[in-house]
């Protein structure tokens, strides 16, 4: 199977590019990043399968040589936040006086504005997946999506998760067979080694332990792929701390076991 994974030098996204790479009897992969500089994360793949779209500047022609021929599309692109340096004077301040209610503020840098990324940039994507005749396309965004008053909507402005949600309802009614992952927090700790538990509708926000490891995610993104009972999902995806339950190895049976899908109708208004 041959798969493009968007995003690929994000952190994320780097994961599943080294996941996709290191099952070359299963997959070949390709990687699309924004500009030369990242082509060092990617190590195992030859300049030849790694290509340079800039999502600020590139329509979906410009994804096209990238899906070309390609069976599958991981989209693991997403709008960064920037933190404020100079906020962070009275959050420091408001901790050595005991007040409450203040924190730090962020930034956008300029073309990556979450509705230039999360919903134009993905837009862009899924119509250059369509073209190209991909079969399947993989999608990780955030859990929170149905809450507008979510506080990573209120990062920047930026309404991120609402523009996420709207380039999710773009590719179910694209036609394509897609897969839809919602992931909690996202941890840099070693995956594998926890038990994955699937919900929808942001109820898994409710959790005590609303975080994943990113590796998780990523094994979540390539199990999709191949996976029956991954196709035409949206679900949201948290794990349990280490030793509490077993690690999850038959993602068929963790898919098959939560057949409920992300209800769309709620909170179906955008920016």
């Amino acid at each position: 199977m041959k798969v493009a994974v968007t995003g690929a030098a994000g952190r994320t996204g780097g994961l599943v590019v080294k996941k996709l790479v290191e099952r070359k009897d299963q997959f070949e992969a390709r990687a699309v990043v924004r500009n030369a500089s990242s082509k060092s994360k990617l190590a195992g793949l030859p300049d030849t399968a790694i290509f340079e779209v800039d999502l600020a500047r590139g329509g979906a022609d410009a994804f096209l040589p990238a899906f070309s021929g390609c069976d599958a599309v991981v989209i693991a692109t997403s709008g960064v936040p920037v933190l404020k340096p100079l906020s962070l004077i009275p959050v420091f301040w408001a901790k050595l006086t005991g007040k409450t209610g203040v924190s730090p503020e962020f930034s956008w840098k300029e073309g990556q504005f979450p509705e230039q990324v999360d919903w134009l940039g993905q837009k862009a994507q899924i119509d250059a997946a369509k073209k190209a005749g991909v079969k399947k396309v993989v999608l990780v965004s955030s859990m929170g999506g149905t809450d507008p008053s979510n506080n990573l909507n209120k990062l920047g402005g930026g309404n991120i998760l609402q523009w996420k949600r709207k380039a999710e309802q773009y590719l179910i009614a694209s036609g394509l067979t897609y897969t839809i992952i919602h992931p909690g927090g996202l941890i840099d700790e070693p995956d594998g080694q926890r038990e994955i538990r699937l919900g929808v509708d942001d109820t898994l926000i409710k959790e005590t332990v609303r975080s994943i490891p990113r590796g998780d995610v990523a094994e979540l993104c390539v199990q999709s792929l191949k996976l029956k009972a991954a196709e035409n999902r949206a679900f949201d995806c948290v794990s349990r701390k280490p030793g509490d339950g077993q690690p999850t190895k038959d993602f068929e049976a963790l898919l098959t076991g939560m057949p409920k899908n992300c209800d769309y109708s709620i909170n179906s208004q955008y920016p």
